[in-house]
This record gives C-alpha cells, structure tokens and sequence, in this order.
C-alpha cells in the first residue's frame, strides 16, 4: 500500500494503519509552548510528554474500538532526552498486539525542530534527524460491549 504525500511539499503522510500488522496507528504533533515548562531553562517535566502519550493511546483505542477506552498501565517509560519550549515533538504509537479487551501499545516521542537562540530570539531550525525523546509501551483496555436490549 502506498502511503499518500501532502498535495503540497510531497511529503509522505502518516498512515493509520501499521504496515506489517494492519492493526491501527496514530500520529500527533505539537509545539511546546512556555506555558508547558515546569523548571528552570526552559525544561518541560516528563509528565506532559506522559499526558500527551496518554492521548495518543486515546486515539489509538477510538480507531480501533470506537471508545476512548483505558490506559490501564504502562510496562516500559523511558525519557531520553530532555523538552523545551518551541521545540516540536512528534508522537506516533501502534497497537501491536490485541485480546478480548486489551490492546498492547508502543509509542515514540521524537523531537524535530528545536529553537535556535544563538541565531535570535525566535530562530528555530528543523533538525537533520529526530531525535527520539521518549518511549513507552503498555495496555490500554476497552469497555465490555454493552448488552443488547
């Protein structure tokens, strides 16, 4: 299956199915903002990127349940490098795995564009490569199905 490209810069898209499964994918993109930042320098404390994992499950279990369903617990978190303000972070996560209920989540926070002060107060650049920032795996369950009346 061919990935579809933005009509504009031909970019390749981010498919919402993963490749080698068909079981769903999501993507979501945000730029930090001052209002984020919990320390000095500009750092964002690791929960924000954890909430931001926890809606990235969300979307996952919408795709394929068609419910918001559960984040019931996390197996592995790691943080890798730290977030500041006007940097651009991309999450993408899969289901990987799925039972009755639950469904076996990966996920990967990766930085792509970060600012650049010594070129001036609001430089920022692209990076050659993201940079991964953080990951996690864990389960998320969905509701039972409701009863027939």
């Amino acid at each position: 299956m061919e990935k579809k490209t933005c009509p504009d810069c031909q970019e390749k898209l981010p498919s919402h199915k993963t490749e080698e499964t068909g079981l769903p994918a999501a993507f979501l993109r945000f730029r930090v903002s001052q209002m984020d930042v919990t320390y000095g320098g500009g750092i964002v404390a690791g929960g924000t990127v954890v909430k931001w994992f926890g809606d990235l499950a969300t979307e996952l279990c919408i795709r394929y349940d068609g419910d918001e369903g559960l984040l019931a617990s996390y197996d592995l978190l790691e943080f890798k490098r730290p977030v500041y303000a006007g940097d651009y972070l991309e999450f993408k996560g899969r289901i990987t795995k799925v039972g009755n209920r639950s469904r076996r989540i990966e996920m990967e926070c990766y930085k792509v564009i970060a600012p650049d002060p010594d070129r001036g107060p609001t430089a920022a650049k692209v990076l050659p490569e993201p940079v991964l920032v953080a990951r996690a795996s864990g389960t998320v369950v969905a509701p039972k199905p409701k009863a027939k009346e």
